[in-house]
């Protein structure tokens, strides 16, 4: 087990607490770096989803795991975001600026649907959200002279100022500065008093309130980010795929990108991508399962839904913190085998939810 004695400031604002966080993350983001000349075009561009996934899951984990604020419709943010992203690029924009405005326009809406978690929660947010997310679909394929409809729309390649980001590698290049500032913009603002506040109505609303904390202006505050975040990620979705649809935008997106964070681990940063990584690599453990499957279950329609329904069900019984908290048992069984005891992890009722995932 390590333990890390502070003596200064400084060493308390630190983002690596230790010698061994940032050999381990300056290693992720070399190996990250060189992945293009590592990995073949295919996984490449699977990659590209997985950061471009962690970014929208930034964004919900946010909302959901640190503000307890959940939202089933989410994939109307990242609709938002593309079809601003794909219009103002068929403008010709250049992508700094196009991006922002996806954003901006993103955590507009944000706003909106922040209003509903001023008066309700739990299943009636849900609910709420989850209105907004047809609204949006269907707003979407309504408004043909802008998106197109149901025939959609093309996306071009991503400019800046003349340069073209039309190939994989340098897309892909792109995605990961988006990933590591928005990670880096999560991770300080948790550590600020917006972030504690939103931590603080999490564990409770009414402490929160007691302690001066506006919990409506921090509720939809933690709208806006979360969707300007979703809108980040739907800018860089749209260029990926290239072509945009008012169904990709749908409740089946909104339901992978709730399973995308539970699976992951609510209430860690490293959750968001490990769920990405979970959603983006599932489908093809699940195609390249069927072969081993008898005919009538490795064709059935629906296997894949029903896989994932099964993978959900064993988290949530077996291992409500996802799969950063395995990764969290795992390394402490390391840390302190022997004298590991089964019961280290268990919930406790004493301690809040702030403290279990330290």
């Amino acid at each position: 087990m390590r333990f890390v004695f502070k003596t200064t400031y400084d060493q308390d604002i630190d983002l690596a607490t230790h010698g061994g966080h940032r050999f381990w993350y300056s290693a992720l983001v070399l190996a990250l770096i060189a992945g293009p000349w590592l990995l073949p075009d295919y996984w490449l561009a699977q990659l590209t989803f997985v950061l471009i996934y962690g970014i929208v899951g930034l964004g919900l984990m946010l909302l959901s795991g640190f503000t307890g604020l959940f939202s089933i419709g989410h994939a109307a943010f990242l609709g938002v975001g593309a079809y601003a992203q794909a219009v103002l690029a068929t403008m010709g924009w250049p992508f700094p600026l196009s991006l922002a405005v996806a954003a901006g326009l993103s955590a507009a809406v944000g706003a909106v649907v922040g209003l509903p978690a001023l008066r309700v929660k739990g299943i009636y947010l849900g609910i709420a959200t989850l209105a907004f997310g047809f609204i949006v679909e269907e707003g979407l394929a309504r408004w043909e002279s802008v998106t197109g409809g149901n025939a959609g729309m093309m996306v071009p390649s991503l400019g800046l100022f003349g340069w073209k980001a039309d190939t994989s590698q340098s897309f892909y290049f792109v995605c990961l500065a988006c990933a590591v500032l928005c990670t880096l913009m999560v991770l300080n603002l948790l550590r600020s008093p917006t972030g504690r506040a939103f931590v603080a109505i999490r564990d409770s609303e009414i402490s929160a309130q007691s302690m001066g904390i506006h919990l409506a202006r921090y509720k939809t505050l933690s709208f806006m980010i979360s969707a300007a975040l979703a809108g980040v990620g739907g800018a860089l979705y749209a260029h990926q795929i290239r072509f945009l649809s008012p169904d990709q935008f749908g409740i089946i997106q909104s339901i992978d990108l709730l399973l995308m964070i539970v699976i992951g681990g609510l209430g860690s940063i490293h959750g968001a991508f490990l769920g990405a990584a979970f959603l983006i690599t599932m489908p093809q453990l699940i195609a390249l399962g069927k072969d081993l499957l008898p005919p009538a279950i490795g064709q059935a329609v629906g296997l894949q839904g029903v896989v994932y329904g099964l993978v959900l069900i064993v988290f949530v019984l077996f291992e409500p913190f996802g799969l950063y908290g395995r990764w969290l048992k795992v390394r402490t069984w390391f840390q302190l085998f022997p004298f590991y005891r089964k019961g280290l992890f268990r919930r406790q009722k004493a301690f809040q939810k702030s403290d279990r995932l330290k």
